[in-house]
């Protein structure tokens, strides 16, 4: 609280000047105020004209339209002149946002906010934004039953934010495809497992709640292994593309974050490779019979045994060593004893079965980017910053993100939520991911939080973004989440109108 309060006490001349969010003199009669913000009289005579044009009043339709694309000029001239140089905020889309004149009011919301980038939602908990007489994927449509079921959100937000001056990314949810797609034929060859036979919806609900409080009952994650999953979603991946966004970003790149002591993966029955698709992955990169006879043992038991080891050595005598993909033959291995062969054994399939869980991670990422880079649209990844780290001597955490093996071609998007009070453990973790990435990646943090005031244990968004300038300044795009915590009652009305 002591940072926030110094930050509160420091003048707006001061604050502005360490931002570099300082208007210049010819910019002053665009009226906005720090951040690229519209003053409160902009937007209100924006909706008044918005909301009179709407009713039939032609003239107010038309000052409604001037000023939309004079405040676009004005958004472009101020965030070239003020860092960061792209501000992006997430938004989710709602059928009420397709009744006449709601989208409209929504956007101008975010551009009167100094936003000149919008991530939409275009795909999550198991819905999709796209029209349903026009939906070549598995999942339902987010404006099914609403009498708008025709209608094609994305594009018209894409439309529609490029007349404000805004930059239109996909948002999507990628290895959690969500309870609908259970419905699938034949789905559950496609679901994630873990060693205990568990899918990642059941291993959610059998612990109730998550470490954050929330219930996992729309988590169903894929195995990114499979096939069938990777088929489904480049399907969807390709009909989201033809709406041209700006970019896409892909969301949940990971497996379930367990709770409590399953928040940490130390045992190979807690890695979700024991789907169908994955256990075959994962023996085929044996390079010899001993070794996926190993690897079977290891999988099915969990560990290697003093018994394995004398049974790989009686069984399979023409080979001196169990032998896997990224192990190199070891002359001294045939001269081991099964007391020192055993441990050997477990060690290495432990670390094998680590890369196997990050490398189905990796490739099915990949292979989503994929169609979007080769049309030359930006591809970005969204991942926490901990989610690669080792956790005591032996252990992981269970959400296996590896984000620092992702490809350099990639923008990186770490969700900074930590809490800790200030902006201190925020910072670190943004510093933490520049470190790692190379120096061709486009580090992007995403901020949580709201403006002008602190909320679940953070700083301000001004709070934050100064601590980041002034710590990382190579940074040009901050994103924040969400447009929901910063309007909570629009988001509430957008949510639950009488469409009928």
């Amino acid at each position: 609280m002591h940072v926030i309060q110094r930050f509160h006490s420091l003048s707006l001349a001061l604050t502005l000047t360490l931002l570099g969010w300082v208007v210049s003199p010819p910019k002053a009669q665009a009226q906005r105020t720090s951040f690229c913000q519209l003053t409160s009289q902009q937007v209100t005579q924006k909706d008044q004209l918005r909301q009179r044009g709407l009713e039939g009043d032609r003239d107010s339709l038309n000052q409604y339209r001037r000023l939309v694309r004079q405040h676009a000029e004005q958004l472009e001239d101020c965030r070239d002149e003020t860092w960061p140089q792209n501000q992006a905020v997430w938004l989710r889309l709602y059928p009420c946002d397709a009744r006449p004149g709601e989208m409209e009011r929504v956007l101008d919301r975010i551009v009167s906010k100094g936003y000149n980038q919008v991530y939409i939602e275009v795909f999550g908990s198991g819905q999709v934004l796209l029209p349903s007489g026009d939906n070549p994927t598995v999942w339902p449509a987010v404006l099914r039953e609403s009498g708008y079921e025709r209608r094609d959100l994305m594009a018209e937000a894409i439309a529609k934010g490029h007349e404000r001056g805004l930059k239109v990314y996909a948002w999507m949810f990628s290895m959690n495809f969500g309870y609908s797609y259970l419905q699938r034929p034949g789905a559950s060859q496609a679901l994630a497992y873990n060693g205990y036979g568990q899918t990642s919806l059941e291993a959610a609900r059998s612990a109730g709640v998550n470490t954050d409080g929330s219930i996992h009952s729309e988590e169903v994650f894929v195995d990114p292994y499979s096939a069938q999953a990777r088929t489904d979603y480049a399907t969807l991946v390709q009909a989201v593309l033809r709406r041209q966004p700006d970019g896409i970003l892909f969301d949940y790149i990971r497996y379930l974050r367990g709770s409590g002591a399953s928040s940490v993966a130390s045992r190979v029955q807690d890695l979700w490779i024991y789907g169908p698709s994955a256990q075959q992955s994962f023996l085929q990169r044996a390079m010899n019979q001993s070794g996926q006879d190993a690897m079977r043992r290891f999988l099915q038991q969990g560990y290697i045994t003093l018994q394995d080891a004398i049974d790989l050595q009686a069984i399979y005598p023409q080979e001196p060593q169990p032998l896997w993909q990224s192990l190199n033959p070891d002359p001294a291995f045939a001269l081991a004893s099964p007391e020192e062969r055993s441990p050997y054994l477990q060690q290495g399939l432990w670390r094998l079965a680590i890369a196997h869980a990050y490398q189905g991670v990796i490739d099915f990422l990949t292979q989503a980017a994929a169609p979007a880079q080769q049309r030359g649209i930006p591809a970005g990844a969204v991942f926490f910053p901990e989610g690669n780290q080792v956790v005591g001597q032996n252990g992981l955490d269970s959400r296996l993100q590896p984000w620092d093996r992702f490809p350099q071609s990639l923008e990186l998007h770490p969700m900074s939520y930590a809490t800790c009070g200030n902006t201190t453990c925020i910072v670190s973790q943004v510093q933490r991911v520049v470190a790692q990435a190379s120096s061709s990646s486009q580090v992007k943090p995403v901020l949580a939080g709201n403006w002008g005031q602190s909320m679940s244990g953070r700083p301000s968004l001004e709070a934050q973004m100064l601590a980041i300038r002034q710590a990382a300044p190579q940074i040009q795009t901050v994103s924040h989440f969400a447009f929901s915590w910063q309007e909570p009652q629009l988001d509430r009305e957008r949510k639950f109108c009488q469409l009928r």
